[in-house]
């Protein structure tokens, strides 16, 4: 009995390491909505990416060391609304959406309602969902989605003319909000372990996405997260052409054609 009380109120407990990077992620949210008001909006883009690094290694580390726990969990989730739901809505606003008046707002909080619920559900629906695909888009590739427009058209100086970025802006913040909130299966990489060995060439691959990424970041991070970001109808896609292939095999097989009857001569 008393080790089971003391495993208890060790699982209670709040584990420093993994809690520090989420704190870490909720910092960088937080800065990049500051950067945003101060209007450096390059810096606020990067601190969004740099809060998803974070994001990506409080769990895993927490799994690693065997440090999960519940009050881990939803203090993920809400530095995760943060990061991830109000400082992507907010940095879009303030540098593109503003100018569009009512529609620029209303897509600021179709996105943030969008992750606000793709947190909620996938907190709810985190025993039952195939642990290799996101049900809809995740919320760190969603900002990643926003900022990285952000950061590209900053980086590259595009202008306002016409009005035609804020309105390219205000496309991509409805589609990542929209996508977050859909059955697209994204893949989770979930499956993939740290602690297992692989091949050299994994790490030779491994180098070049590095420099392949210093190269041009904005361009390469954001070309890479518009891909993901679509990757999740393709799978959809390709999911529901091989339902339909197997049930017309099974139709086949149920209901054999009738061999012709030929009338005797």
């Amino acid at each position: 009995m008393p080790n089971l009380q003391s495993e208890e109120k060790r699982r209670r407990g709040i584990y420093l390491l993994p809690n520090a990077f989420t704190t870490a992620n909720l910092f960088a949210g937080f800065f990049a909505v500051v950067q945003a008001m101060n209007g450096r909006f390059e810096i606020a883009a990067i601190a969004i990416f740099l809060a998803l690094v974070f994001d990506g290694m409080d769990g895993r580390v927490a799994r690693l060391t065997n440090t999960q726990s519940a009050f881990g969990e939803q203090y993920d989730s809400l530095a995760d609304m943060i990061s991830f739901g109000m400082a992507p809505a907010l940095v879009m606003y303030v540098w593109a959406l503003q100018g569009l008046g009512r529609w620029g707002w209303l897509a600021a909080f179709v996105y943030v309602v969008g992750a606000a619920l793709r947190l909620a559900r996938f907190n709810i629906n985190i025993a039952v969902v195939d642990k290799r695909f996101f049900q809809g888009l995740p919320s760190p590739a969603a900002a990643a989605l926003v900022a990285g427009f952000v950061w590209l058209a900053v980086d590259n100086k595009f202008t306002f003319s016409a009005n035609v970025v804020p309105w390219i802006g205000f496309a991509f913040t409805v589609y990542a909000g929209v996508a977050m909130v859909s059955n697209a299966p994204f893949y989770s990489g979930k499956s993939f372990a740290l602690g297992r060995s692989v091949p050299f060439w994994v790490l030779l691959v491994l180098v070049a996405a590095f420099v392949f990424v210093s190269a041009d970041p904005p361009l390469v991070l954001f070309g890479l997260f518009v891909i993901y970001g679509l990757s999740g109808w393709f799978i959809m896609a390709w999911r529901w052409r091989r339902a339909r292939e197997l049930a017309r095999r099974r139709s086949d097989a149920h209901h054999p054609e009738r061999p012709e009857q030929h009338d005797a001569e």
